[in-house]
């Protein structure tokens, strides 16, 4: 096995709405609301017509991205034995990655992640992490996690308790740990132990500007720079329009964006971009090769509805 990632096991769930039900549901359009309620959430659910769903989470969209550019990949993430359980695992295989976990009936559904597109294009979403946040470490398979040559983990998934167990036990058996840093309130959430992730844990960390920035308060890029090239670890920040940067002890590698990109949705560019660094690493290309594949896959992605290819 060439990467396995360890993630949210979210369900994405594509609908079309009118502007209509956004507002009788009390929804901001164009943003996103996690449910705790599960009650709450079924119900929306039942008013409107499935378009169709796509196995989704953070690191599963890394994943298939890895696979679909040819390389042997796995997954593990919780779900339930249900329809969208099922529906879960039959994309990830679909997908041509390898899905290492048996699912059992459990107290929670399957995380869903409802898309609600409104006429003119636009996503509203909806989330209810479901059991996918309940991982606990005997979800992860050591022999599985020892016979894989990197892992790649979601700051998303990590949270105190259970979740942090199953990380612990996936990290002390992997040969190399890669992980993305998620977003900025996972960041300031758990700064400290993702500060801890970074300077002792992690081999490879991918993070954007605003949230390598957040970790370590710096004032500017030039501290960011500093702080990752002494740690003497592979670290990867996506800046926005400046394009990407990889340092690697004093070695600190820059690429640009593409240009003139017809932009239509941002989802999962930082995911296609993970995706195309880590084909590039583990095919032993260069650190400029690397950055440049994970630029082109993140830019195909964004000039399409949806985060996959």
């Amino acid at each position: 096995m060439k990467i396995l990632g360890i993630g949210n096991a979210i369900i994405d769930v594509i609908c079309k709405v009118d502007d209509s039900f956004i507002i009788e549901n009390n929804l901001t359009k164009s943003t996103m609301k996690l449910f705790f309620d599960e009650n709450e959430f079924k119900n929306l659910l039942k008013n409107i017509k499935i378009e169709k769903t796509v196995s989704g989470g953070s690191v599963a969209n890394s994943i298939v991205g890895i696979s679909q550019l040819g390389d042997q990949v796995g997954f593990i993430g919780k779900v339930s034995d249900d329809e969208f359980g099922a529906n879960y695992e039959e994309g990830l295989k679909k997908e041509n990655v390898e899905y290492f976990y048996s699912k059992k009936k459990e107290e929670l559904p399957t995380g869903t992640c409802l898309i609600l597109v409104t006429p003119d294009s636009e996503r509203t979403m909806c989330t209810f992490l479901g059991t996918a946040g309940k991982i606990n470490e005997n979800d992860v398979n050591s022999s599985v996690v020892k016979n894989s040559e990197i892992i790649f983990l979601e700051g998303y998934l990590w949270d105190e308790g259970e979740p942090k167990k199953a990380f612990d036990k996936a990290m002390s058996n992997a040969k190399k740990v890669a992980m993305s840093l998620s977003d900025i309130f996972c960041v300031d959430r758990h700064k400290p132990h993702f500060l801890n992730l970074v300077k002792n844990k992690l081999d490879i960390t991918f993070a954007n500007e605003q949230e390598m920035s957040s970790l370590i308060e710096a004032k500017n890029f030039e501290e960011v720079i500093n702080f990752s090239k002494q740690l003497n670890k592979l670290v990867v920040v996506t800046r926005g329009e400046k394009g990407a940067v990889a340092i690697n002890g004093d070695e600190v590698i820059e690429s640009n964006i593409q240009k003139n990109l017809k932009i239509i949705d941002l989802t999962g560019a930082g995911d296609l971009f993970a995706a195309g660094y880590l084909h590039g690493y583990i095919n032993k290309l260069s650190t400029k090769k690397c950055l440049e594949k994970g630029t082109e896959m993140s830019s195909k992605v964004i000039q399409q509805i949806g985060a996959r290819l």
